[in-house]
């Protein structure tokens, strides 16, 4: 007796019972929770009979003779109720079904449980997606058209090589890190559209740091200027979501060095921890305040013009990073990181991690993405300073100049044997 064959029966059991369980309960007459089980089954079944008897013919039989079954019923229910509506996801589903049980012999059973659990969640969530579906605006329609053809269309075609002066210019690998930020972006993007305007001060803070912190602490600032209730609310929005922003700092360098990540995280994080505890404090001294303002709406993150820019900003920061560490060594890096950190955190965060990749030492490279995070800081109390009231100004420049200082120190003073 083969073990694994009876936990890919199991496995095969568990998946059509959670989706025939969902078709159950929206009572769908066609095919419930012993169809889609039975389904399951019969395709592992299939897949065995095929693998045993090494026939590449018998599962598509099998599958042929589910799909006729199918069109049977149908006729049957539309001779019986000639008004009823005859629709395709229950069809679609169950011989998606039989292709599940089926790759779970023949093929890797992940992926497998991967579609069957996707199927239930897509079959689970119907209501509240055409609901999300139905509040979408056509320049939210276009920001998902421009992200398919930035990571599907424009992305495979590529070239991955490497040209131009230093060797470190790699279209495909520029594009993809294009495409990773816009992904990032979209996807706070579409959770704004997901829990509305009025998100409270906490989810305003958190989405304005996975959407841009920059358009956070622009939009906030303008708005303390309009509103004289505003000014430490605008602070706490703002100071969560440059927070919230070295998280995403953070996951770039894990997307783009993931081994070296142990070595590098811990500064990030007690950076963080620290700002964090700031937020805490300055939302206890304002919670008593009523605030019924709405987050502004963020710009369409998926622009491809801004997403172009990106690309080359991204490129121009790998050629200046090559010659500053051939021409000037590494004291000269630095001068990049803060010129980089002021023009884009996340391009100059990138590249010095794709950087790291090709060999810059770890203890430089995490200094020089700090250096970049900061410069970036000073930058948003620039901007408070200039777009701001007069309190947003004082209170943001207090908070974000010892998020500074707090960061020089972990520069300084870090031990090089301290990581994780």
């Amino acid at each position: 007796m083969d073990y694994k064959d009876l936990v890919t029966l199991g496995i095969a059991f568990g998946l059509g019972l959670l989706v025939g369980l969902q078709r159950e309960k929206s009572d769908h007459e066609m095919a419930g929770v012993r169809t889609f089980t039975l389904i399951a089954i019969l395709g592992a079944v299939a897949g065995f009979l095929t693998r045993d008897f090494n026939n590449p013919f018998i599962l598509p039989m099998f599958g042929i003779a589910v799909t006729a079954l199918m069109i049977m019923a149908n006729v049957i229910k539309l001779k019986k109720e000639p008004e009823s509506s005859v629709g395709q996801t229950t069809e679609v589903a169950v011989l998606l079904m039989f292709a599940i049980g089926s790759y779970l012999v023949l093929g890797d059973q992940l992926i497998a449980v991967i579609v069957g659990a996707t199927l239930a969640i897509l079959l689970y969530i119907k209501e509240t997606l055409h609901n999300f579906i139905d509040r979408l605006k056509e320049k939210d329609l276009a920001a998902i058209m421009t992200f398919v053809g930035i990571s599907l269309v424009i992305l495979p075609i590529l070239p991955d090589e490497t040209y131009g002066p230093f060797d470190v210019l790699n279209p495909r690998e520029i594009w993809l890190m294009v495409t990773l930020i816009v992904g990032i972006s979209i996807l706070g993007y579409f959770v704004y559209k997901w829990v509305g305007k009025k998100a409270g001060m906490i989810s305003n803070g958190i989405l304005g740091g996975v959407i841009s912190s920059t358009a956070t602490t622009v939009s906030y600032s303008r708005n303390s200027k309009n509103s004289k209730t505003l000014g430490k609310v605008s602070v706490f929005v703002i100071l969560t979501a440059v927070t919230v922003s070295i998280v995403r700092v953070i996951v770039e360098i894990g997307i783009v060095v993931p081994e070296k990540l142990p070595a590098l995280i811990l500064p990030f994080l007690i950076l963080f921890v620290f700002m964090a505890v700031l937020s805490v404090i300055l939302f206890y001294t304002i919670s008593k305040e009523k605030n019924e303002e709405e987050m502004p709406e963020p710009k369409n993150p998926a622009q491809f013009k801004s997403a172009f820019i990106f690309g080359l900003l991204y490129g121009l920061i790998l050629l200046a990073v090559a010659y500053t560490e051939e021409k000037f060594g590494n004291s000269g890096l630095y001068i990049v990181s803060i010129v980089g950190g002021l023009a884009k955190k996340d391009a100059i965060t990138l590249s010095l991690a794709q950087s790291i990749k090709g060999g810059l030492e770890t203890e430089l490279g995490w200094r020089l993405i700090m250096t970049g995070l900061l410069a970036n800081f000073a930058f948003k109390i620039v901007l408070a300073a200039v777009l701001g009231s007069k309190q947003l100004a004082k209170w943001l420049g207090v908070a974000m100049a010892l998020s500074i200082i707090a960061g020089l120190l972990l520069m300084w003073l870090w031990p090089e044997n301290w990581h994780f």
